[in-house]
């Protein structure tokens, strides 16, 4: 089979990228994470000093190249990889993708790659609007506060200071966000399957998904 796409959603801090990166590198899989592509979008905002919630000030996004290539996210051709991941871009990357033009031009880019052979694409609205005949949906989920935890120990690992009540609050006013904004919320798929990782280990989160791909494959 040349071509195989897994999506797998979810909320923030569920584990979508770190999953889905380490299964990727394991059987020999393009792993895509959109999420970055948004964070880039916002980064960029940011810098600009624009009103996020303003749909008339992203003029900019057609002209934007935003390229997702072994784990590093390259803005106009600069590395962004770090300054996504910080706490004021975390904060406000669900702006972005509340914008009808934001959303139009990332998703482009991310259907293109879904050309490029087998691929896990992770995101929010993957297997429901990116790619909604994936050959495997799959939905992640964690309690708020575990993921909370989560994202407190990712972010030691990258040398980011984090706080975690603040940042508990965070996850749940973006799952709020996320979950109630007009355009594409995040919600599971009809054919997703349902995997709660609130106690379950990496790795075996990792094993599950896995197993569910070469289950499809017929291995």
């Amino acid at each position: 089979m040349n071509n195989f796409v897994v999506a797998i959603d979810g909320p923030a801090g569920s584990g979508k990228s770190s999953v889905s990166k380490e299964v990727a590198k394991r059987l020999g899989f393009t792993h895509i994470d959109t999420g970055a592509m948004y964070r880039a979008v916002t980064l960029y905002a940011l810098r600009l000093g624009i009103d996020l919630d303003d749909e008339n000030a992203y003029s900019f996004i057609n002209d934007l190249s935003i390229i997702y290539k072994e784990g590093k996210t390259f803005l106009n051709g600069e590395d962004v990889s770090k300054e996504i991941r910080s706490q004021e871009v975390t904060n406000h990357a669900s702006q972005p993708a509340r914008i009808n033009a934001v959303r139009d031009r990332m998703v482009y880019f991310q259907r293109e790659s879904l050309k490029i052979g087998k691929v896990i694409m992770d995101g929010r609205d993957i297997g429901t609007v990116v790619a909604p005949n994936a050959d495997l949906k799959v939905f992640l989920t964690a309690s708020a506060e575990v993921r909370a935890e989560r994202r407190c120990k990712e972010n030691e690992l990258k040398g980011i200071e984090s706080n975690y009540d603040v940042i508990l609050k965070e996850i749940i006013e973006r799952d709020r966000k996320d979950s109630t904004r007009k355009i594409a919320p995040l919600k599971q798929a009809n054919d997703a399957i349902l995997v709660d990782t609130t106690n379950l280990s990496i790795e075996e989160v990792i094993n599950k998904i896995i197993d569910l791909i070469n289950e499809r494959l017929g291995k």
